[in-house]
């Protein structure tokens, strides 16, 4: 009996996630996301505004209008100078993260707690290349 339960908690576990996850409704948080996002970079942005990626990028935003180095919202990323190609491709998996999850992702990022090092989204996305870890710097050759 208790493996019934249990396999019917997994089922039920199974279509709750395939309501709120890569569903319409995740697409539809997605996009309320992106035009959030669009209306806040267009108010505060002062840099030029492009589409790499399938991100918008929004520069010279005010730095309390983001977080960190710069924040993504739906398809949106937000900053003031913050676009090397490292940190575009960080970027371009929270706007997948966005598209999976819709509204849940800042709930579950919460969640996970803010310090980039132990939060799942952060390391997923690469630590590395979002500037939350250095580089390291490979030690010469010796012959």
């Amino acid at each position: 009996m208790a493996a019934n339960a249990r396999s019917a908690a997994r089922a039920g576990g199974s279509v709750i996630r395939g309501i709120l996850t890569n569903s319409p409704l995740s697409l539809l948080g997605y996009a309320y996301a992106t035009l959030v996002g669009m209306v806040w970079g267009f108010i505060w942005s002062t840099g030029n505004v492009e589409r790499r990626g399938g991100l918008f990028i929004f520069r010279g935003m005010p730095s309390w209008t983001f977080g960190r180095g710069g924040s993504c919202v739906g398809a949106c990323y937000l900053t003031r100078t913050n676009v090397s190609p490292d940190v575009l491709e960080h970027e371009a998996v929270h706007k997948q993260q966005w598209r999976t999850f819709g509204l849940l992702f800042p709930v579950l990022y919460a969640l996970e707690g803010f310090n980039p090092l132990t939060n799942r989204f952060e390391i997923e996305a690469g630590l590395e290349k979002g500037g939350y870890l250095r580089r390291r710097q490979r030690a010469p050759l010796r012959h």
